[in-house]
């Protein structure tokens, strides 16, 4: 039997924190959804993109609990805006906030469902985004 919360721990280990690029052609299987497709090319494209913007972001394992084909995954993480972050140009702001991956893996021990959650409106208001609630009603 594989071990998954081993495989999850080595994702943020090294593809994560490590930037071992090739450890995601053995985590991750060809269906996962990643940016703009599926699979460890597009998974991987995520992390580049969050690297751009983010070089020194680490992340910390707060919590991890395994069941069946599935592996949930507490997090924290911190870095320094160097790079563009979406609309948001480089600010040199230190932000750190905590998030949870969902994790399903095939019978091979490969990821192939990621679901994640975060607190992406703090990291915007760490980077001084001014976040306005929409206008609705009348005349909006």
């Amino acid at each position: 039997m594989t071990d998954l919360e081993a495989l999850a721990r080595r994702l943020v280990t090294d593809v994560w924190n490590g930037g071992r690029e090739e450890t995601a052609y053995d985590l991750i299987g060809p269906e996962c959804p990643g940016l703009g497709g599926t699979g460890p090319a597009a998974t991987l494209a995520w992390h580049r993109e969050r690297r751009a913007a983010f070089p020194d972001l680490r992340y910390k394992i707060v919590d991890v609990a395994a069941g069946g084909d599935r592996v949930a995954v507490r997090w924290r993480a911190a870095g320094t805006q160097t790079g563009q972050f979406g609309p948001v140009p480089p600010t040199g702001q230190v932000v750190s906030y905590s998030g949870a991956s969902f994790l399903r893996f095939d019978p091979h021990g490969r990821i192939v469902d990621v679901w994640s959650v975060n607190e992406l409106f703090q990291l915007l208001l760490q980077l001084g985004v001014e976040v306005l609630p929409p206008v609705t009603g009348p005349g909006a």
